[in-house]
């Protein structure tokens, strides 16, 4: 693809219109030819700058061949990267392929063989062992969040799905730590080096408060602060999964609205967390350090560490969910008496609680729960068509539309999802009745039993 195509594209279909400084650099200095490193942290538009440089070096005379591989080593990430790709990758197939997603739904899209795969390691050699997909032809490799990868355990893995694609040309990694010598199975050799880690650093941003808990129990303390702080999206992160589960059933009793995350939740019903969080359905998303990376999360204001991070890494990712990019963030440590700061962590100031504030904290929209989605050839148009005939919602009322391939969330105002519901599950959509009900943390997400349409 032409640059100029792909810039137009990026304008069209992403909406952003004029490139930052690490999108620059990363399209001027990695040639088409050329191997390289970007350091990163999340947040920053990588991922646009990674496939500027990709969609470059495709070859449209091989466009029925797999060309170009981005690895990446979370479900979510990898969702994410897709959706960046796919819309402006003009005239080519996008595959997404990751555990948790139904299997024959992939084997199925690997039919007509793709030109770019977006994947998780595990996954992608699954399909490769069972001969669903060959990777010899494969010339362009993107090992997306390399760090991350190698720390989850993935460099088996990797060193597999390489000497797969004996035919590379390129490689390029990206990561938030700087990487002072590489794995021997990635064999960079000459390589260009994109470093934004200390510019796009978020330090100067960010106020590091000290929160004093007089109980060792800290989950008064959390309220108390939580009443206390100015109103903006919240993570608080906890160190283990049940002590998310706990500090959120807390929550829910006080009558604060929150989300939950963590590693054991199903694929989709993590998808939904998030989802949710983003379009406003609730403000605060209880979470272990699985949230401190890898998602797309926007404008959050302030992280809590309701437990001390256990190393500097987790620390920096956990901060830097908040002051993304050019905007301010608050983090905020909570400690008993009895807890005393690592060596890593430098607070700027001490926080006082007000333990007299009350405030009602509540969710802004509610989430609309589709029982279909792509597969069942059901597109964000027909959600707006369908909802703005069907109920009292208009166009202008309709949050973030989730089109996944089983299923869809919609946000809508709080107080018009349920008067909604009777209307919307008496109508039909593409001409069948799909279940519809409000989504909420509680309600497990699962695949729809009836055949597609």
């Amino acid at each position: 693809m032409k640059e100029q195509e792909i810039l137009a594209a990026i304008s069209a279909k992403l909406g952003i219109n004029e490139l930052n400084e690490l999108q620059m650099r990363v399209m001027n200095e990695i040639r088409p030819t050329a191997n390289g490193v970007v350091y990163s942290p999340t947040g920053t538009g990588k991922t646009i700058a990674f496939a500027i440089t990709v969609l470059k070096a495709l070859k449209n005379f091989d466009e029925e061949k797999l060309q170009a591989v981005v690895i990446a080593p979370s479900r979510e990430l990898v969702m994410q990267i897709s959706d960046v790709i796919r819309p402006i990758a003009t005239g080519f197939k996008v595959t997404t392929l990751y555990g948790g997603h139904n299997v024959n739904d992939e084997k199925q899209s690997l039919v007509v063989t793709p030109t770019i795969i977006v994947s998780t390691p595990g996954r992608l050699l699954d399909h490769a062992e069972r001969g669903n997909i060959d990777l010899r032809n494969v010339r362009q490799l993107v090992l997306d969040e390399f760090d991350k990868c190698l720390e989850l355990g993935f460099e088996e893995v990797m060193r597999k799905l390489l000497k797969r694609m004996p035919n590379l040309s390129r490689k390029i990694l990206t990561s938030a730590t700087v990487l002072y010598e590489f794995p021997a199975f990635v064999a960079m050799g000459d390589h260009v080096e994109v470093n934004m880690l200390a510019t796009a650093a978020p330090a100067e941003r960010t106020t590091i408060w000290e929160v004093r808990s007089a109980m060792k129990d800290k989950l008064e303390a959390l309220k108390h602060l939580l009443f206390s702080i100015p109103e903006g999206k919240t993570i608080v992160f906890a160190n283990y999964r049940d002590a998310v589960t706990r500090i959120y059933d807390y929550l829910k009793q006080s009558g604060i609205s929150a989300g939950i995350y963590h590693g054991a939740l199903e694929q989709m019903d993590r998808e939904k967390a998030i989802a949710m969080f983003n379009n406003e359905s609730y403000p605060i998303l209880v979470s272990t350090d699985l949230g401190a990376r890898g998602l797309d999360v926007c404008d959050v204001k302030n992280v809590i560490h309701y437990h001390l991070p256990v190393s500097p890494e987790a620390y920096t990712h956990r901060n830097g969910r908040t002051a993304r990019v050019d905007k301010l963030g608050d983090v905020y440590i909570l400690l008993h008496e009895a807890e005393s700061l690592p060596e890593f962590v430098e607070t700027d100031r001490e926080f006082f609680v007000d333990t007299e504030a009350q405030k009602k904290i509540v969710s802004k929209n509610a989430t609309l729960y589709f029982k279909a989605g792509k597969k069942e050839k059901i597109s964000k148009g027909d959600i707006v068509g369908f909802l703005t005939n069907n109920s009292h919602i208009t166009p202008a009322e309709i949050g973030v539309i989730n089109v996944y391939d089983h299923y869809a969330l919609v946000a809508v105002p709080q107080q018009k999802a349920k008067p909604a519901l009777k209307h919307l599950n008496a109508a039909k959509i593409k001409g069948k009745k799909i279940r519809i009900e409000i989504a909420s943390p509680e309600i497990k997400i699962t695949r729809p039993t009836h055949r597609k349409v």
